[in-house]
C-alpha cells in the first residue's frame, strides 16, 4: 500500500465528516440566501441589507464591541502572559489551570453569574453604594458595557494562552542584556518584550475579534433585547419569524465582514512589519 493511499484512508473519515456537516450545510444556506418568499433566484435578502440603515447599524455595533472585547481582553491579558512567561514550570501549570477552570462550566451558567454580580442589586452595586461611591446603582447590564464584560470572560483565555505561548519563545537574556546597556524596565518592554511578542498579539486578536463576532448566547443574555448584534439577529430571523433566506444572508454577511476585516488587520501589520525590516 502506496503511502499517499494511506493518508488518504485516514484522513476520510475525518473529511467525511467535515462535509456531511459542514461544508454541504453551509453551501445548502448559502443557496437558501438567494432564494425570495417564492424560492426564485434573488438579492433581495443581501439588497436589503444595504438598503435598511437598521441592518448596518447592528453590524458596526457587532464589530464596535468584537473590537472593545479585543481590546479589554489584551490589556487584561498581557500581564497574566507575561507572568506566565517568567514564572517557574509549576507556577505556569497552575496559572493556566485557573485561566482554563472557569471554561469547565457552561457560559450561561457563567453569563448568569455575571447578571446576578453586575445587576442593580448586585455585589458590584451594592458594595459601591455601601462604600458612599455612588448613590444610585449602575446600568452595567443590558447594554454594551456588559456584553463587552461578558464577551471578555468568555474569551479572555484564548488571549492568554496565544501571548504566552509567544513569549515562551523569548529569550531571557535579551532582557538582560537591555538591562546591563542602561535600558529601564520600560524601555525593555516596549524595545524587547512588546515587539517579539508581536505574533501572540496578532493570533490573540485575531482569534478573540472572530469569536466576538460570532458570539450568541453572550449578546443574547447580557445584552438582552438593548443589544442587538449581527448572530442574535440571524437567529431571530430564522426561528421567530422563519425567513430563513433572510437569516441566511445576514450569516453569510457576518462571516464575509469577519473575513475581510481579518484579512486586512493581518495585511496591515504584515506591511507595516516589512517597512520597518526593509527601513533598518
Amino acid at each position: 500500500m502506496s503511502k499517499r493511499l494511506s493518508i488518504t484512508l485516514l484522513t476520510a473519515p475525518a473529511m467525511i465528516v467535515l462535509l456531511g456537516v459542514f461544508l454541504i450545510p453551509m453551501l445548502l444556506m448559502l443557496l437558501l440566501s438567494f432564494q425570495d418568499e417564492n424560492e426564485a433566484f434573488s438579492l433581495k435578502n443581501y439588497a436589503l441589507f444595504v438598503q435598511d440603515p437598521f441592518y448596518v447599524q447592528i453590524l458596526w455595533r457587532t464589530i464596535r464591541v468584537s473590537i472593545w472585547t479585543v481590546l479589554a481582553t489584551l490589556v487584561l491579558g498581557y500581564p497574566v502572559a507575561m507572568y506566565m512567561a517568567q514564572a517557574t514550570g509549576k507556577m505556569r501549570g497552575i496559572v493556566t489551570m485557573l485561566i482554563l477552570a472557569p471554561h469547565l462550566i457552561s457560559v450561561v451558567i457563567r453569563n448568569f453569574g455575571w447578571v446576578v454580580v453586575l445587576g442593580e442589586k448586585g455585589w458590584v452595586n451594592e458594595s459601591l453604594i455601601a462604600l458612599g461611591i455612588i448613590e444610585q446603582p449602575l446600568r452595567l447590564l443590558y447594554n454594551e458595557l456588559g456584553v463587552v464584560i461578558g464577551l471578555t470572560d468568555s474569551f479572555i483565555a484564548y488571549m492568554v494562552l496565544a501571548l504566552a505561548t509567544s513569549m515562551y519563545a523569548i529569550d531571557p537574556s535579551l532582557n538582560k542584556a537591555a538591562s546591563i546597556l542602561g535600558a529601564s524596565r520600560v524601555r525593555t518592554f516596549f524595545s524587547v518584550t512588546l515587539p517579539l511578542s508581536l505574533p501572540g498579539i496578532i493570533a490573540g486578536t485575531t482569534l478573540v475579534f472572530s469569536l466576538s463576532m460570532s458570539a450568541f448566547v453572550t449578546p443574547a443574555l447580557m445584552g438582552g433585547t438593548s443589544v442587538k448584534v449581527m448572530p442574535v439577529i440571524a437567529y431571530e430571523q430564522i426561528m421567530a419569524t422563519l425567513n430563513w433566506p433572510l437569516g441566511a444572508a445576514l450569516a453569510f454577511l457576518l462571516l464575509g465582514s469577519t473575513i475581510v476585516l481579518v484579512t486586512l488587520y493581518t495585511k496591515l501589520i504584515e506591511t507595516k512589519r516589512y517597512k520597518e525590516v526593509f527601513a533598518s
